[in-house]
């Protein structure tokens, strides 16, 4: 009888998977840039900061100046709730962590109103 997949096998299986599918999506919105005027197309490959909050909180000056190494910042927020993925400051999304090889990603579950 021939042994299940390991768990390693599988995330690789997925991860690959995810890859394909991403270059898929990239292939198709290239053919739809071919459609459009080029200062257009231009204005669509401006790079944007990107970035994915795990959570935020403020803090005064002193709370700032007393942390260091093997301090532990508390947040309200649990880890089943979505992640926020923002593009410039302004919140754009929310998904969950996954794992792409040996790197981390966001499978976005939801775009947020502005």
């Amino acid at each position: 009888m021939a042994e299940p997949p390991s768990h390693e096998a599988v995330e690789n299986s997925i991860a690959g998977e995810e890859a394909v599918e991403a270059a898929q999506v990239v292939s198709g919105m290239e053919e739809e840039l071919r459609g459009f005027p080029t200062y257009p197309r231009e204005l669509l490959k401006i790079r944007m900061p990107v970035q994915v909050t795990l959570a935020s909180q403020r803090k005064s000056i002193q709370e700032i100046t007393e942390l260091g190494p093997g301090s532990i910042i508390k947040f309200d927020k649990t880890c089943n709730e979505p992640l926020e993925l923002s593009v410039g400051d302004r919140p754009l999304a929310q998904g969950e962590v996954v794992k792409v090889g040996d790197k981390f990603g966001l499978r976005i579950s939801g775009l947020l109103k502005s």
